[in-house]
Formats: structure tokens, sequence, C-alpha cells
């Protein structure tokens, strides 16, 4: 009798917890913390961390710069009430920490902590603010990257504001300056110009990694960095690693390349560098490791082997080895990469370090490890591990409320489908009971450059807290498994990709926990590729969702931030290749879809401009298909404040419930005609 009443007091206590948990919704957003470049200091005791917070009532995310003590994981703020705070980087003694900020007058600029105490100094004053920068090694001087200023700027003001037109993205509205090296003193005052013509340092459009990093030599004498032959974001397929002499301005390039290098990186003692190299020099292939002598030379690809999309190298204290980083197959994954020998993964368990075309990590003087990281059930927390064998441990509890919310399961599947291995992520809803059928929610990921995971994605857990099963699908062309899987999108941008999507859901569908009546498609950029593709090639759904779409890759060619570069893909659509462009257009099938679709797009975007949604707009209207098209005016691919952020998610599950569950939610009331 009393194993009866203590069974069922567990079961009462257990069920009362369950259903007394919160739900993660919408207005959660806004409760996730955002964790970045963590730096280690230099005596390996602490890690320097930004912590970025939304502020509903300014409508922006707040950032601040944290002090994480390794040994007992408390956390110091280093600033207060700055703007838009990045870029944290010790000085080599580690006596500073510097960082950028925005300024009321002069954007971003360049400031010094002294970790003695005191405000922080401003060190720079670039009239076109600072993009990055790097510290000597000697401690002396700090390199940085700013544009050039606007010649005539008097005559502009004046109205003489007519520009020259180049390989640049349709909403540019002036001559796009080049980007160049500066130097000024540690301490600050004047600064000194050591590079200048029509060329440029690479300028990131986001999304994308960050701006190939100045890498300086142990001797500092020498700087590395990345030549673009121009300031025109179409022309960033011409990009080479050169090597800056600091005291006469004399510059060399490192390889016989021309096109397709990036980030280099000096080992401590100077006597080798890495950098990136498009496998085989193809854009749309895998990105390679490379190791060569500053003295100049290709070198030698260190990652052929391992076959995978990588996007960080980072030194380890030997100089013999490379901490490298990329999606894996169903996860983000660490390898120790030996200059000669077989790459070694990193245990981390269910972890996925931080990946945004730029895996987030850092590496300790004592040969530590820091990086930020999710697991399906947790957003971002900063980890670190004393050395690459030991397991990861958390210092950071940011995201504690979110992590103790109710939370959908999430889970690899895996198909096969005309000589690929596929696979995708499935999060389940959080009411799941088992026997019982739910409606499906497909969330293609954008990229194409990128992969579906095992991490915290915010989206597919609310959509599983409203009762939906969520799939994330991987396909050819993704960036987890390898060059071939990554290059067979090369000609086949919608189809093949379309039919490895549809073996997915067969697979779903067969495991008896899909409601088949009740499937809807949506997704992002490249995702909205996917969504217009799917819907107007498969009359299988309900609904759809098609977010910044690539539509018409002609528009692509033409208006884009990426313009010419698809040319190297499928040749210019004015060299007789436009009826490749033509045949892989959604738009081409658009007249074919039956599903209702909601149309979401920025007016400003420059990856995907929203001609594109336009096009998808009429084609669907014009064909008696139920149609929505919501616009915000913002000059981005993808918002980056938290009111916006959570409308887009409101409009796009009022839309899924309006058509999958016949619900008119109270949200997204533009929607609701």
């Amino acid at each position: 009798m009393a194993y009866h009443f203590r069974t069922l007091l567990v079961f009462l206590l257990v069920t009362t917890a369950a259903f007394s948990q919160k739900k993660f919704e919408v207005n959660d957003l806004v409760k996730l913390v955002g964790i970045s470049d963590p730096q280690i200091s230099p005596d390996t005791k602490t890690i320097a961390i930004i912590v970025s917070k939304a502020d509903t009532v300014s409508n922006t995310y707040k950032t601040e710069l944290d002090l994480v003590d390794i040994a007992t994981g408390t956390i110091r703020p280093l600033t207060f009430d700055r703007q838009g705070v990045t870029q944290p980087r010790w000085s080599p003694d580690g006596s500073i920490i510097s960082f950028v900020a925005r300024t009321t007058a002069g954007g971003n600029q360049l400031f010094a902590l002294n970790m003695l105490g005191g405000e922080a100094k401003q060190i720079t004053n670039a009239p076109n603010g600072v993009q990055h920068y790097a510290w000597s090694p000697d401690g002396a001087s700090i390199a940085y990257v700013t544009s050039d200023d606007v010649p005539g700027k008097d005559m502009v003001k004046k109205g003489y504001d007519a520009f020259e037109i180049r390989n640049n993205d349709m909403f540019l509205s002036a001559t796009r300056q080049p980007a160049h090296i500066w130097l000024i003193p540690a301490t600050g005052g004047e600064a000194k110009r050591l590079t200048s013509g029509s060329w440029s340092l690479p300028v990131t459009i986001p999304p994308g990694p960050p701006s190939s990093p100045l890498s300086w030599s142990a001797d500092s004498r020498q700087i590395v960095f990345v030549k673009v032959i121009s300031s025109y974001s179409g022309d960033n397929m011409y990009r080479s690693t050169q090597i800056l002499n600091v005291a006469d301005g004399s510059i060399k390039p490192l390889t016989t390349r021309d096109q397709m290098e990036g980030y280099p990186t000096l080992s401590q003692d100077g006597s080798k560098l890495t950098y990136w190299y498009t496998r085989e020099g193809t854009r749309g292939n895998i990105n390679d490791i490379w190791v060569t002598s500053p003295t100049g030379g290709n070198g030698k690809n260190a990652t052929l082997a391992l076959d995978r999309d990588i996007y960080r190298a980072i030194w380890m204290p030997d100089g013999k080895t490379l901490l490298i980083g990329g999606h894996d197959d169903h996860r983000t994954s660490l390898w120790l990469q030996p200059l000669d020998g077989a790459a070694k993964k990193l245990n981390l368990g269910t972890l996925s370090p931080n990946w945004s075309f730029w895996v987030d990590m850092n590496v300790g003087k004592n040969g530590s490890i820091a990086f930020t990281a999710t697991d399906p059930n947790t957003p971002t927390e900063l980890y670190y591990m004393e050395s690459a064998t030991t397991a990861p441990k958390r210092l950071t509890n940011f995201n504690e409320a979110v992590r103790t919310m109710s939370l959908g399961k999430t889970e690899t599947i895996r198909w096969e489908l005309e000589g690929f291995s596929h696979s995708g992520s499935l999060t389940y809803p959080t009411d799941y009971t088992p026997g019982k059928k739910y409606p499906l929610v497909l969330i293609v990921h954008g990229g194409p450059n990128a992969a579906s995971i095992e991490n915290f994605a915010p989206r597919s857990q609310l959509f599983a807290n409203k009762g939906y099963f969520v799939f994330e699908p991987n396909y050819r062309g993704r960036d987890n498994l390898g060059s071939k899987y990554k290059l067979a999108i090369a000609q086949d941008a919608g189809a093949g990709p379309g039919r490895d999507v549809m073996a997915g859901v067969t697979k779903l569908i067969g495991t008896g926990m899909i409601d088949s009546a009740k499937m809807a498609v949506t997704g992002w950029s490249y995702g909205g590729y996917m969504t217009a593709w799917l819907a107007g090639n498969y009359d299988v759904w309900k609904a759809a969702v098609a977010g910044a779409a690539v539509t018409e890759l002609n528009d692509q060619y033409n208006l884009s931030d990426g313009n010419v570069n698809w040319g190297r893909t499928l040749g210019s659509p004015y060299k007789g290749n436009m009826q490749k462009y033509v045949d892989q257009s959604p738009i081409t099938y658009a007249h074919k879809t039956k599903a209702p679709t909601l149309i979401l797009a920025n007016t400003e975007d420059p990856r995907v401009p929203v001609t594109q949604s336009y096009k998808l707009y009429h084609a669907l209207m014009d064909n008696g298909v139920t149609t929505r098209f919501i616009a915000w005016p913002l000059p981005a691919h993808n918002a980056s404040d938290p009111v916006r952020q959570r409308e887009v998610s409101k409009y796009w599950m009022a839309w899924v419930d309006k058509y999958l569950k016949g619900v008119n939610s109270s949200e997204g009331l533009l929607i609701e005609k």
C-alpha cells in the first residue's frame, strides 16, 4: 500500500510540474540573451565576452562587455551604458582590454580600458568609423580598418550626387568607398595611413562572417591581410592574401592566386601562416585551410582529407596544430588538425558551437578553449575546456529562464536518395503523445551554404509548443557533408534538393506520427527559395510562408549584393545561359501553386532584392492563390531589432495556425482577412 502511495505521489508531482512549466512563446524571444566573441586573457584566468540583451523600450539590443572568471564563473561587467559594444581584444600583456563602441558623432570607434581601473579611453577618431582592428605583438600600436572619405563631400551636399554603377546591389545610393589600414599608437594620438588605392579590404554585408581580420607578424613589422580588387560586393570573389611592410608601406602577394582566398593568420612565432581557400577555387565548393610560409607560396591544403566546410582556424600554442571548426553532419564540430596528419574531433557531447559562417571560439596561451554553444534544449551559453581532451564546462547561465521552459525534443532523422545520405532535425510537439498524429511544419534553412543541425532553434520550439512537428531538412548543396554533397547543387538549384526534401517528408509520414493532410512549407532566404519551389512543384501543402524568397535567379544576378558571382555557377544569363536561370527559378512554376502563401520581405534587402517577392505576389494573385504580402521598411536581409524579430515570427505562426488548424490568432492582425 505504501509503495503504491509513493508511486501515485511521484506521478502527481511530475504531472503537476509538467503542467505548471512555462511554455516558450513568441513574446519570450526577448528573454534570449546573446553571448559572443569569447577572448581568453593572456594570464588564462578570465574570458571577456559580449553580452546582448533586448531592450523593448528602445527597440534595440543593448550590448556590454563582461568578464567571466574561469575558476568561479563570477561575471563582472566592464562597460556601462555604451552603445554597440563589439570586438573585445586583450593587449599582449593583458593590462588593457580594447573594444569597439558606437559614439554619438563619430560612429564606431576604438576604446581601451585599463584593467587596474578607470574609465575606458577613446583611442580613434576615424571619420568613417572603425570596422575592425588588431594589436601589434609588442603592444605599442594598433592597426585598424576604416573606409575612405567620400571625395567632393561639399559638392555632394549641393546636389552633385551622381555616381557610377558597378557590381553592386540595387540599393546602393552612392559610390562605395574602399576600406584601408591605418596605424595608431596604443595610447592614442595621430593615426597614420598604411594602405591606399582603389582596391579595398573586405567589407562584409550581413549575414556572413566578420571581415577578414588583420594578422601581425611576431616582430610587429608586418601585417597580413586580404585585398579585394574593389569595394563593390560583386567583386568580392577577386580576393587574395597580401603582406604589408609596416615601415615602408610596401605590399607583396602571398600566393600566385588572385581569387577566393581569405582569413590569413600567422602562427605565434611567425614561421607559418594559414588562410582560407575555396577547394579548387570553385565558387560553392567547401572551404579548406591552407598552410604556407610567410615568405610566400601557395603551401599545402591541411584539411583536404577531412572534407568538411571549415569556417575557422586558430593556431594552438605548439605552432604545429590548428583548432578548426565547421558543420559536420548533424552538429557543428571542432577538430585538432595537425599540419601533417589526420584531424581529431573534440568530444563536445551534444553541444554545437555557434556558427554563422564563422565558428565562435578562442584559444588561450595554455591551450585552453572557450566557445559559445547551444544544444537542442539549451540556448547560447559560454563553455570552457581546460585542454582539447577535457569535457566542456558551462561557465554562464544567462538563458536559464528559457532553458527551464517547456521545450520539444529534437532528434536527427536520416534517409537515402540518389546516392546521397541526407539528414534533418525533427522537433517533437511539446505535448507529444505516442500514437497520435500531428500537423507538420517544414522550416527550410537559408544559405544555401548552411545546414540544419541539432541546436537550439527558437522558431522550431515556438511551433513545437503549439502542437506541431517541425522538420528542418538538409539536402544536396548543404555544407555539412563535404565537397561532393555541397557541389551537387551547382547546376541543380531546385529540382534535386526538392526531391531530397520530399523524400525526407515521405520518411516522416511513414512513421505514422504526421497528419499528411496538414503540412506547411516555410523558410527564409534560400529557405524561401525552397518554399516557393516546393509549393510550385508539389501539391501537398496546406500553407506556405516564403520569407525573403529567391524566386527569380536573373534578379539575383543583376540586383543582389552577390550579383555577378552567380555567373560563376550558371554562367552569365546574357551569354547563352538564360534558360538555366529560367528553369531553376521558382517563379517559373509559381502558377502551379495551390497552397495559401504568406510572403514576407524587407523593402531594401541587398541580399535578396524585394523585386522577387513582388513577382511571386503577382504570380500567385493572378492565378487565384490566397496570398498576403507583408513587408518591413528595412535596409537589411534580416531584422536586427526585437520588435520586428517578434513580428516576423508572429506573422509566420499565425499563417500556419490559420490554414493548418483553422485558428485565427490575435497576433499578426494584417493577415486576418
